[in-house]
């Protein structure tokens, strides 16, 4: 819902070039680098004032909203042109686009005065703490745009809420929530024309974390940049929504009791490539880790929650330190519950595994994925006759249509970037 009058402009002031947040901060736009030469990809948008019935908002169905919302300038008075590739043939791999976020801050200060600058490489002390001892996080949600031209969040503030716990984890201060979101919706905005049309895909947003201060011993770094970068998508795995097939792995693990297997650190993922790779040339499309304890229960596919079906009962290993806390997760969860499935977060078997109804994985870039088959120790086990499962099915239409706008919020998690040239019909 919209309300508040505050016309805070996505638009250079005259006489600085600035922006204006939603809490009226300032935030630096950078003119376009140099380098920048490549016209249809790197054009900038047009950030010129426009007339005050041309000013967009943000607005939330969130209570954490409180009712707030941010008039925008509109990049120009009608839809802004879309970004010239294929919408039709996009993959998981990372596009250019127009502007990045950045904000820095000191080990004992806290972040302010973030600034859009062009989408372009970073420049980081050969001693900074993220190369040399891994202090770092990332975020990943996503960006829709909805058919009356309005762009859809979801749950930004619980990306927020998991980043400030892994700061504290790995000794890094972290943005607030309220500022964790607003560099999303400016971000967002700043990049409107990369956002796929429609059922074509969504922006995929990228907040990252990291010591980016020069450190030589094992110590926390002395400065932290926050950024955030965009990409359009379309589906993680090529399968799409067909079935994946995973492997169990029974060697190798990617998280340990009282290591960051819980946080969404850099560190976590570059410990499942080994595995992953000699999967994928086998013909799998990803692992799912057993625990390193005991070796026989459920945590987690390579970047994914994974849950298992068996009649009414859904069942999904419980969050114990050693299992991301996928936002994705939590919501499938509530989803199901609503919808009147009984669901369980405790050790789930291997045993339990093979011999589900259906399994499927969830996360932010694959929303639900079934998974049509599993190989344990050489024997693959399979799941329906198109592995595409009832309850994997109904689930993800029933969080997709939510997150994309075609079903009423009443769970209250997407926040609304309202367009002025949005249909009014």
């Amino acid at each position: 819902m919209e309300s508040g009058s505050a016309f805070a402009g996505l638009h250079p002031q005259p006489s600085s070039n600035h922006l204006l947040g939603p809490s009226r901060t300032a935030i630096k736009l950078l003119p376009p680098a140099n380098s920048f030469t490549d016209k249809r990809r790197f054009a900038p948008l047009s950030l010129k004032l426009q007339k005050q019935s041309h000013f967009a908002s943000y607005s939330s169905n969130s209570s954490q909203n409180n009712g707030s919302a941010l008039q925008v300038a509109s990049p120009a008075s009608t839809t802004p042109e879309l970004a010239d590739i294929d919408w039709d043939n996009l993959g998981f791999s990372i596009t250019p686009t127009d502007y990045m976020y950045i904000m820095k801050c000191s080990r004992d200060d806290n972040f302010s005065k973030g600034e859009l600058q062009r989408f372009g490489n970073i420049e980081l002390s050969p001693s900074a703490g993220i190369l040399n001892y891994g202090q770092g996080l990332f975020e990943g949600l996503k960006a829709y745009k909805r058919h009356d031209g309005n762009i859809l969040l979801f749950r930004p503030e619980e990306n927020a809420l998991r980043m400030k716990m892994g700061a504290e984890r790995i000794c890094m201060p972290s943005p607030s929530v309220e500022q964790f979101v607003e560099a999303v919706k400016a971000t967002v905005l700043a990049n409107e024309r990369w956002i796929p049309p429609p059922g074509k895909g969504s922006l995929y947003i990228r907040p990252l974390l990291m010591g980016s201060g020069a450190v030589l011993g094992v110590a926390p770094a002395p400065e932290y940049t926050f950024l955030i970068y965009v990409s359009p998508v379309g589906n993680y795995f090529k399968e799409g929504m067909a079935p994946i097939n995973l492997v169990i792995e029974t060697e190798m693990h990617r998280a340990t009791p009282g290591g960051t297997g819980g946080v969404k650190t850099i560190g976590n993922y570059a410990a499942v490539l080994k595995a992953q790779s000699a999967a994928k040339a086998k013909g799998y499309s990803d692992v799912l880790y057993l625990d390193s304890v005991n070796k026989r229960y459920l945590e987690e596919v390579s970047s994914c929650n994974v849950f298992i079906v068996k009649g009414n009962l859904i069942t999904t290993p419980a969050i114990k330190g050693t299992i991301l806390p996928g936002i994705t997760r939590k919501s499938i969860i509530d989803v199901a519950v609503s919808q009147g499935f009984q669901v369980e977060e405790r050790h789930v078997s291997v045993d339990e595994l093979l011999g589900a109804d259906e399994v499927f994985c969830t996360g932010t870039a694959v929303v639900v994925s079934p998974v049509g088959s599993i190989t344990h120790m050489g024997k693959r086990v399979t799941y329906g006759s198109d592995g595409v499962g009832r309850v994997s099915q109904q689930l993800y239409s029933a969080l997709t249509s939510l997150q994309m706008g075609l079903s009423e919020d009443k769970m209250g998690w997407i926040v609304e970037l309202k367009c002025a040239f949005a249909s009014k019909g």
